[in-house]
């Protein structure tokens, strides 16, 4: 496998202003993408807009200050890239059936019928498909470029608290929002950032995060806020908000920390594929390491 010959690295002033206009790059254009999609509704405006503003981003900054492409940020297809696509969506939809699932096992949740929401199978294929470019398009925000660049500049572990703050902070204008929503949402920051960082692409972390997000409505359960009902229930609880998130959804429940918890523990002991990434020298250094060591 060839090395990519690590980018130079640029002054604090320099690094701290490339962040500063990419993300008000990406947010100028989520929000001219959500107002032009904004007819098709509230949640496609918002999950494409996200999308929209990563992209395109994401394509000016590596043009702009690498002469590089989307390849060099983790998304190239690799040997174990489907591997790592795949493991992602299994961990994040299995986590999602844990926050949900267990309540429903132990009683402390239902279904009840919904004719606002019937079973409609085109229509979990068209919010699959929403959910998997914002998933995507929020990966390129929070763990793509500002997130490399700044890593490979102060270090990885040095980054990965502050862009899990950035990331929940982003979150803190969703529809029911609540202190233990965001504090999970920053838990997810961590977690999607480690993902990075152990598999050295976005793939995985873009699996989790469209695991969880794809899993959760299907349960009748509010997303982040929103409503996608597609299979005709919704999920009633007979528990506090405490559990069952309210209704932001469980993402705002004492279970989500949990879970996700434990799914931080479970990505330090599964095996990965680790690759390279143009923006961070050090992680370039590790593989090396470990392939030397194979």
């Amino acid at each position: 496998m060839n090395t990519p010959a690590p980018a130079p690295a640029v002054s604090h002033l320099i690094a701290g202003v490339r962040v500063i206009v990419f993300l008000a790059l990406a947010y100028t254009i989520q929000f001219i993408a959500f107002l032009l999609l904004q007819p098709f509704g509230l949640f496609v405006g918002a999950t494409l807009g996200s999308f929209a503003g990563g992209a395109i981003a994401t394509v000016l900054a590596l043009r702009i200050y690498l002469q590089g492409t989307l390849p060099d940020i983790g998304l190239v297809w690799h040997a174990a890239a489907a591997r790592h696509l795949g493991l992602g969506m299994a961990l994040g939809a299995g986590s999602a059936v844990l926050v949900v699932g267990v309540p429903l096992l132990i009683d402390k949740a239902y279904f009840v019928p919904s004719s606002e929401y019937p079973l409609s199978f085109p229509a979990m294929f068209l919010v699959g498909i929403v959910l998997l470019f914002g998933a995507l398009g929020e990966e390129l925000i929070f763990r793509g470029y500002p997130f490399q660049m700044l890593a490979g500049r102060y270090g990885t572990f040095q980054i990965l608290l502050p862009a899990a703050v950035l990331f929940a902070a982003a979150h803190a204008g969703n529809l029911n929002s609540s202190p233990l929503g965001l504090f999970n949402t920053f838990l997810w920051g961590v977690v999607l950032g480690y993902s990075l960082l152990r598999s050295g692409d976005l793939w995985l972390p873009t699996g989790l995060h469209f695991g969880w997000n794809f899993t959760l409505p299907l349960f009748g359960v509010n997303l982040s806020g929103f409503r996608m009902g597609m299979t005709g229930r919704t999920l009633e609880w007979r528990a506090s908000d405490l559990w069952s998130g309210g209704s932001y959804g469980p993402e705002a429940s004492v279970l989500s920390s949990l879970v996700v918890a434990g799914l931080f523990f479970a990505l330090h002991r599964i095996p990965l594929s680790r690759q390279r990434l143009l923006l961070m020298p050090d992680l370039i250094e590790e593989v090396e390491e470990e392939d030397s060591a194979q």
